[in-house]
């Protein structure tokens, strides 16, 4: 079988999944306004996207879907990732923000999660409180005095140093189910580094684009 081609979209890229957040949806759409479908996240759309892409077995009337994209219906059969992970391989962009990913099935928020780390490229997840990125080994924030400021590590990662929390992490080591760094508190400028990617940031929702701005700039 012929393996599926890999779109190249100019600027940002919203992914959408399956649960329900339309000012998130909107929120998105104004910074990064390419639409992309993880399979179901298409369900409840009223405007067509740019390509849907997944293993189609939650997509509703699949046909008529393929009768109005044509190959930007992008059928992955196999079953080793999910949806969300069949769309960051399939699609080439400057950057992701990806919406509907929380608030559902908590199997499926911890697997977008586990994907934010996996990816090196800037993606920014949106939650109902939250925004969610990767720390990678360390970005610059221009947060807020007093921003909530968290860091889950998804495998063990150590803080080298750490600049503008009010409890700083330097030198600490950070792993699941040993120590974790939630519910810190930002003084201004936030700055970080770790010894190798593994750590996600949440930040307020409200700090979306500085959340984004942090990235983008790393990655340039």
């Amino acid at each position: 079988m012929a393996a599926a081609k890999k779109l190249r979209i100019e600027g940002g890229v919203t992914l959408l999944g399956a649960a329900p957040d339309a000012d998130g949806l909107a929120e998105a759409l104004a910074a990064a306004p390419a639409l992309v479908c993880a399979d179901g996240g298409a369900n409840n759309l009223t405007t067509v996207p740019t390509a849907i892409i997944g293993d189609l077995d939650s997509l509703e009337d699949a046909a008529a879907w393929r009768d109005r994209l044509g190959a930007h219906l992008i059928h992955v059969e196999e079953q080793d990732s999910t949806d969300l992970e069949k769309c960051l391989r399939h699609v080439e962009a400057a950057f992701f923000i990806c919406v509907g990913f929380h608030g559902g099935r908590l199997d499926h928020e911890l697997a977008a999660l586990h994907a934010l780390v996996a990816d090196p490229r800037p993606i920014v997840m949106i939650g109902a409180e939250d925004v969610v990125l990767s720390a990678g080994r360390g970005l610059e924030l221009d947060l807020q005095p007093d921003d909530r400021f968290s860091v889950f590590p998804l495998r063990r990662v150590v803080a080298g140093r750490s600049r503008g929390l009010r409890w700083p992490l330097d030198g600490l080591v950070l792993e699941a189910g040993e120590k974790i760094g939630t519910s810190n508190m930002a003084t201004g400028r936030v700055m970080l580094r770790f010894d190798r990617p593994g750590a996600l940031l949440l930040l307020p929702r409200i700090r979306l684009d500085v959340a984004l701005g942090g990235l983008l700039k790393r990655a340039a």
